[in-house]
């Protein structure tokens, strides 16, 4: 019981954030799958991947109503990340545990700083799309997902906007269709490679998650969204901080 109540804790902090930050809730899930429910590194991050597979495609789901999905240009970038997530899935289960640990760490701070910077003005978009380097940002964030189980939307935001010059509503919705590719492409291949899902444990940590993510959109209309990043940013400090010390020592 006390693992069904921590899997629901769990979940509902995860979802969250999403629902108020539209992304990062991933680099909580593994740390908490790992530290409250006894999930070893690779297993944790197979866990979030279905987990970040579920909510994203929820999410994707209500974006795509609202119009904010860019499906051209969405799919040819997840194209470039489908392969690399596939492998890099492959890759983890022969990786030592602390060398997953310490990456997730390290993943982990470099979400927090990208949380604390301010927010790119919309006049700031480049002003138009530069094919190499979306192939280099998709196939970059679809080995993330591979390896560490996060769907990477502190990352696949920002390279939406910068380099595939969409809007940012638009590059939110938009992530969500390369996550949930990238998530796919990851878990097809570490299927065949894991013991399996412990159900029992992810099934209410997801439903949690999207119901989590209802509460995170209504708080996001009632506090600021700076004063919620610099918050979420710190608590990601904390758990980088901890995860490091964890795999060194």
């Amino acid at each position: 019981m006390s693992t069904l109540i921590l899997a629901l804790a769990a979940g509902a902090v995860v979802g969250l954030a999403l629902g108020a930050l539209g992304g990062g809730g991933s680099v909580l899930a593994v740390p908490a799958l790992i530290y409250l429910l006894g999930f070893d590194p690779v297993d944790a991050t197979t866990a979030s991947l279905v987990i970040v597979t579920v909510t994203s495609l929820t999410a994707l789901y209500g974006h795509a109503r609202a119009g904010n999905v860019r499906w051209k240009a969405g799919a040819l970038f997840a194209a470039a990340g489908v392969l690399p997530a596939a492998a890099a899935g492959a890759a983890a289960s022969r990786l030592p545990q602390p060398v997953l640990t310490a990456a997730f760490a390290v993943v982990a701070g470099v979400a927090a700083a990208g949380m604390l910077r301010p927010a790119r003005a919309e006049g700031e978009r480049t002003a138009a799309v530069r094919p190499a380097r979306a192939a280099g940002a998709g196939a970059g964030l679809g080995a993330l997902t591979g390896l560490l189980g996060v769907g990477g939307g502190f990352l696949a935001v920002p390279a939406l906007v910068t380099v595939v010059s969409l809007e940012m509503r638009a590059a939110v919705g938009t992530s969500l269709l390369v996550i949930s590719a990238n998530s796919v492409a990851a878990l097809a291949v570490r299927g065949a490679a894991t013991t399996g899902v412990e159900w029992a444990v992810v099934g209410p940590f997801v439903a949690a998650a999207v119901l989590g993510a209802r509460d995170g959109r209504r708080l996001a209309d009632r506090v600021s969204g700076a004063a919620l990043r610099r918050v979420f940013a710190f608590a990601l400090l904390a758990v980088a901080a901890f995860m490091l010390a964890d795999a060194l020592l």
